[in-house]
């Protein structure tokens, strides 16, 4: 079945001007889905494909920048089975993880080097 989830009207609102499905043709089915993020390019779009990608359900996952001056990216999606959207979802729920680990290691990384550059450092007076 799908899953629904429950979002403040507010979040539901922004999101909903942010993410959108294009609809190619009549033969479309939930596995296969073509979503537009606006406001979007690149850094996201190359990111999510990666992502996206590992899910041993996913056959194919690509994007494209419809035009350099529009700050919008499609992202295609088609599955052997689970829903094009319960995927995207996924996608960017390990995408979020990721990027949390990434942040952590990071910032403890940098603590660790300031609190022994502070050791090595000799006191003058």
């Amino acid at each position: 079945g799908v899953a629904h989830y429950h979002v403040g009207s507010s979040m539901a609102e922004e999101l909903g001007k942010r993410l959108g499905i294009v609809s190619l043709d009549d033969q479309e089915d939930a596995t296969c889905m073509t979503f537009v993020l606006v406001g979007e390019d690149h850094t996201l779009g190359n990111a999510l494909r990666y992502i996206i990608m590992k899910n041993p359900e996913v056959i194919f996952c690509g994007y494209s920048v419809p035009h350099p001056s529009e700050s919008k990216i499609h992202l295609r999606v088609q599955t052997s089975g689970a829903p094009a959207t319960e995927v995207l979802r996924k996608g960017l729920e390990d995408l979020h993880d990721l990027c949390g680990h990434v942040l952590t290691t990071f910032t403890e990384s940098v603590e660790r080097f300031k609190l022994q550059d502070r050791q090595e450092t000799p006191m003058s007076s």
